[in-house]
C-alpha cells in the first residue's frame, strides 16, 4: 500500500529542505573512512575497528531513545517511539534486535562477542561523542531530541550501498552478518517518517526550526566524530593509524 505524502505549507517545505540539506553537507557517508570502505581498500583490522567502535553507538541507541521517550508529552507519541527501543534491544519473548544483529556482524568479521561487548577496542573519542549524544537526548527539549534522530532520513541509501560493498569487496565477511543493514532499510524510513512529521508540526517558529536544524547537525557531528576516532586508531586502507 502506498504511503500518503504529507501536505506541507511553503514554510514547512522550506524547513524540510533545510533538514535534508544537512545530510547532503554533513552526513558521515562523506567521511574519509566511509569513502575508503566503499572503495574496498580497508584491511580486516580496520573493518574490525569500525565494527567494535560502532558497537558502542549501537548499544547506546536504546538508552538514547529511552531518554527521549521519558520527555515525550503525550501517550500517542510514546506508543510510537517505544518501538525504537525494542527494535534495538529486542524483547524477552522474541529476542533479537539491532544490538544482536550488530554482534552477528562482529562475529562475521572475526570477533568473539566478549571482544566487542567488553568495549576493549572502543576509542576515547567514540565514547565521548556517543555519551554526549545520550546526554543531549536526555537534557534537550523533546522536539530537538527527536530532530537529532533525523539522520534516519539519509540512512537507507547508505545501508543499500553498504550491503553491496561489503558483499562484493569484502567477500571474507560472512553474509549472515549483514542482516543489520537489511533490517535498517525497512525500519529507518518508518522511524524517519514519524519523527519528521512531529518535527515539522512542532517547529512552529523560525527559532524552533533553527534549533531543530542545529540538533540534526549535532547528530551528524557525533557520527563523524566516531569515524574520526576510528580512523585515528586504525587508519584507512594503506594509510595506517597515526603514530
Amino acid at each position: 500500500m502506498a504511503t500518503t505524502q504529507p501536505t506541507y505549507t511553503h514554510a514547512q517545505t522550506t524547513f524540510v529542505e533545510r533538514l535534508r540539506a544537512v545530510g547532503s553537507a554533513r552526513y558521515h557517508d562523506k567521511h574519509p573512512f566511509h569513502l575508503a570502505l566503499h572503495e574496498g581498500i580497508l584491511t580486516p583490522d580496520q573493518i574490525r575497528g569500525w565494527v567494535a567502535n560502532r558497537y558502542y553507538y549501537q548499544k547506546s541507541i536504546p538508552v538514547k531513545d529511552a531518554a527521549i521517550l521519558s520527555n515525550l508529552p503525550d501517550r500517542d507519541k510514546r506508543r510510537i517511539w517505544i518501538s525504537r527501543i525494542t527494535d534495538h534491544d529486542g524483547t524477552l519473548e522474541r529476542g533479537g534486535g539491532g544490538i544482536d544483529s550488530w554482534l552477528a556482524l562482529a562475529r562475521a568479521v572475526g570477533f568473539r562477542d566478549d571482544e566487542v561487548t567488553d568495549e576493549r577496542h572502543v576509542q576515547p573519542g567514540t565514547r565521548f561523542a556517543v555519551d554526549a549524544y545520550v546526554t543531549f537526548a536526555r537534557t534537550q527539549p523533546w522536539l530537538m531530541a527527536v530532530a537529532s534522530s533525523l539522520t534516519e532520513l539519509f540512512a537507507p541509501d547508505l545501508m543499500a550501498r553498504r550491503i553491496v560493498v561489503l558483499s562484493e569487496k569484502y567477500p571474507w565477511i560472512d553474509e549472515r552478518g549483514l542482516a543489520y543493514f537489511r533490517n535498517r532499510m525497512t525500519l529507518a524510513p518508518r522511524d524517519a517518517r514519524d519523527a519528521l512529521g512531529w518535527v515539522v508540526e512542532g517547529a512552529t517558529t523560525e527559532d524552533l526550526q533553527d534549533a531543530c536544524v542545529r540538533a540534526l547537525e549535532f547528530k551528524c557531528e557525533v557520527l563523524w566524530a566516531i569515524l574520526d576516532a576510528t580512523i585515528l586508531a586504525y587508519g584507512a586502507g594503506r594509510a595506517g593509524p597515526r603514530a
